[in-house]
């Protein structure tokens, strides 16, 4: 009994030996450090790479519909045109940037939907419906759920979620958690997700120049098994296929996802009946197709996925965003920031460009704290962001035509109250 005894206390010290090791693996920790002047430099040329991408393709959008766009009407490029301070491609994301700025990273869905909901603007398809429901006492995530929302799989939070990998340098987790947040005010399912890709694109543009690691850094923030996933995971393959083709790359794009009716099930009525497709997947698809054949060169970037066309000024826009993120402010062309005003102020916003700039830079030192990272000081008295790695933890599948159960979410009588009604006539007589 005795040898026994001793036999189980060994094992069980050995076991015990290899339950440490364990959890000393787990805990041993990669970072990724960048300057916070480097950190600077890339957001500010994420946002002129926004505002370039808009402005050039904004002469173009929806006139191209299921064809691609000649190459002759593509506008010239004007350095003016970098000045898109009343671009509602732009200012929109803005009021998340706002309600973070008031209420910190932590704040709750409710109220970021009241905050939706108190915008002055003019809006469309899921966003515009999304507020909708806000407005009515329809709190998230049922604002952005199909039971409510037929533009559910639109591209809205796709065209504004540039801001949350701007705030993200290497944090592809809080690009997905602030979809969740914002994102679901209006969207749901292959929409959503559209969202938090190109926020995870952002995240990795930041240490990453190879366009094809940063799409794929990007995807590994969507869930597998949706049709998004499905979409962007075809063009990557469909480029290896096609390296020095894009337009034969398009019509495969255009095969699949334009023309078979399994994958227009999400589509909005208007898209239900002809050409024109406001899906986020195929858009994304079109900011995939800039990225990876535009070679990282910003106007061919930018041409290539303005010319696939559908929402031509917005996928260019989150693709030259990317793009330049990757670059830095100091080494875009000067056709691209000669004429940049940066007093301009964008529009139902407190935001010049440069206050943009400095409250996307205190947002992201809250940012690397609150991921577990740290900002150091080095030799020189420079500051340097020292941010955790992190494996995306993609959310729940789900799509639009198979929706999980409603939340049944209602803004109490008090959080009504704190909706501003002059904003909701003032919209409705914009709109009517």
């Amino acid at each position: 009994m005795k040898k026994i005894a001793l036999t189980g206390l060994f094992v069980l010290t050995i076991f015990a030996g290899c339950e440490e090791n364990a959890i000393q693996e787990e805990a041993v920790v990669t970072y990724r450090r960048i300057s916070v002047d480097e950190y600077l430099d890339k957001m500010k040329a994420g946002w002129v790479g926004q505002m370039a991408g808009v402005g050039w393709g904004g002469p173009t959008e929806f006139r191209w519909k299921g064809a691609i766009m000649p190459a002759e009407k593509m506008p010239q490029w004007k350095p003016k045109m970098i000045n898109q301070f009343k671009q509602d491609d732009i200012y929109v994301e803005m009021t998340f940037i706002r309600t973070l700025e008031l209420h910190s990273l932590d704040v709750d869905i409710r109220q970021a939907g009241i905050d939706f909901a108190n915008s002055g603007y003019r809006l469309w398809h899921a966003n515009r419906c999304g507020r909708e429901n806000l407005r009515k006492g329809i709190a998230p995530p049922d604002s952005g759920h199909p039971k409510f929302n037929e533009h559910a799989d639109d591209i809205d939070y796709q065209i504004e979620a540039d801001y949350s990998g701007l705030i993200a340098p290497g944090m592809p987790d809080l690009a997905i958690e602030l979809g969740e947040k914002f994102g679901r005010l209006m969207n749901y399912g292959d929409g959503l997700y559209g969202g938090q890709f190109v926020g995870g694109m952002y995240a990795e543009a930041f240490f990453e120049k190879d366009m094809d690691k940063i799409v794929r850094a990007g995807l590994a923030c969507v869930p597998q098994g949706s049709q998004f996933h499905e979409c962007i995971s075809d063009v990557v393959k469909w480029h290896g296929q096609n390296p020095d083709d894009w337009q034969k790359t398009w019509h495969l794009i255009e095969a699949k996802y334009q023309d078979n009716p399994a994958y227009r099930k999400g589509s909005c009525p208007r898209g239900r009946k002809d050409a024109f497709n406001i899906d986020a997947k195929i858009n994304a698809a079109y900011i995939v197709m800039g990225l990876l054949y535009g070679d990282g060169d910003i106007d061919k970037t930018i041409i290539i996925s303005t010319r696939c066309g559908q929402d031509s000024d917005c996928n260019p826009s989150n693709a030259a965003g990317v793009l330049c993120t990757t670059i830095g402010f100091d080494k875009l062309p000067d056709k691209f920031k000669s004429a940049l005003d940066p007093e301009g102020k964008f529009s139902h916003t407190p935001y010049t460009f440069g206050k943009l700039i400095e409250v996307c830079g205190q947002l992201v030192r809250r940012a690397v704290e609150r991921s577990g990272g740290r900002i150091e000081k080095v030799h020189d008295s420079k500051e340097v962001f020292v941010i955790p790695v992190q494996k995306p933890k993609p959310g729940t599948l789900e799509q639009v035509w198979q929706p999980g159960p409603i939340a049944n979410s209602k803004y109490t009588e008090q959080e009504m109250s704190r909706l501003n009604v002059s904003s909701r006539e003032k919209t409705a007589s914009q709109d009517n």
